[in-house]
């Protein structure tokens, strides 16, 4: 009996020593990012910090890690061990690597973007500005009315035809729609800049510059992406109850109304969000539809409009003779929109949040 307990202790020992702690592979990660970190800032002493290289400094100290991961795992454990660490660390890498385009864009818009991201930005446009001051009230206007006018035309458009597709498409017709919302999806912006631009040329004169215009143009990209984002979300509601609401004497339009949309309209909301996310920061469609302007208009129909994509765009292709200070205000722009885009999809999630079905008693 002795030996056997002492030949089971041998082997839970040999199983358990030998091994690096939990926090040593956050640690290695961590004192490899703070050392090609310190690298960089050698390299860029006495520059400016925004220059500060955060996509290499994540991309290098990631790699370092890994290697440093599996030379320490092969010292202190063993070569099973330290494969499985390495093929695990590749994975983790996989994903900051992912990040780090993203960690980059939002580190330099907000460093160059603060600069300009004050009171006097949201509180003045561009009229008769020629050096410093100014700001982009006009930009942010428009941006939220044109983008909310290709909403009010795009959702309900995409969304009944993702209803159709679902609930009453069979067979040519559905698929010919099908073949076209996949076609859309894919084409240029600039294309949709045209065609909401020759629509209005022909129903109005050559040349015709409105938000509406730009809100048409924005809807031509945006409809694709409700309608498939909906009908995936649709496609996802159980057979079971609708069937349900058959068996009870409920018609089909109002199944739709009471039992699929409430049970979609999380995934559906996202979609849209998604939609919106994608048309907002468009430039080449509004530069031939809603046109540019220095001053503030908020009236859809009647004059032209400038978003915060092409405020940006114009600050820095024309500086004029204050560079600094235009590239200032693009920047800050640019921070604007991102921001913008961020509370979009805080609001999408709460309004997702708020009507998802409740499945809980």
């Amino acid at each position: 009996m002795t030996a056997t307990t002492s030949a089971t202790t041998a082997h839970v020992n040999s199983l358990t020593t030998g091994q690096l702690p939990k926090w040593a592979p956050w640690a290695i990660l961590l004192g490899s990012w703070v050392l090609v970190g310190g690298v960089f800032a050698l390299m860029n002493t006495g520059g400016d910090p925004g220059d500060f290289n955060v996509g290499g400094t994540m991309f290098l100290g990631t790699v370092l890690f890994v290697v440093l991961l599996t030379v320490f795992s092969t010292v202190a454990e063993n070569r099973r061990k330290a494969m499985d660490r390495l093929v695990t660390a590749l994975v983790v890498s996989a994903f900051v690597v992912v990040l780090i385009p993203l960690a980059s864009l939002l580190y330099t818009v907000l460093i160059n973007g603060l600069t300009r991201f004050d009171a006097e930005f949201f509180s003045s446009s561009m009229r008769n500005i020629i050096g410093e001051g100014g700001g982009a009230v006009h930009a942010v206007w428009g941006t939220l009315l044109i983008t909310l006018g290709a909403t009010v035309i795009s959702v309900p458009i995409g969304l009944m035809t993702s209803i159709y597709l679902v609930e009453y498409g069979r067979g040519r017709l559905a698929k010919a729609i099908t073949f076209l919302v996949d076609v859309m999806t894919g084409i240029p912006s600039i294309v949709a800049g045209l065609f909401a631009s020759a629509v209005f040329v022909a129903f109005f004169e050559p040349g015709i510059r409105m938000g509406i215009a730009g809100s048409v143009a924005l809807s031509v990209l945006m409809i694709p992406v409700v309608v498939r984002s909906s009908e995936e979300m649709l496609r996802l509601v159980p057979n079971e109850l609708r069937e349900a609401s058959y068996a009870l004497g409920v018609p089909k339009w109002l199944t739709i109304m009471k039992v699929v949309l409430p049970t979609s309209i999380a995934g559906i909301t996202t979609g849209v969000t998604l939609a919106i996310s994608r048309v907002i920061g468009e430039t080449a469609p509004l530069l031939l539809t809603a046109g540019i302007t220095q001053g503030l208009n908020t009236n859809l129909f009647s004059g032209q409009m400038t978003t915060l994509p092409v405020f940006v765009y114009t600050q820095y292709r024309s500086p004029g003779m204050y560079p600094d200070e235009a590239i200032a205000r693009a920047w800050a722009g640019a921070l604007t929109l991102i921001l913008i885009v961020m509370v979009l999809n805080l609001v999408a999630r709460l309004v997702a949040k708020i009507f998802a079905p409740k499945l809980g008693r």
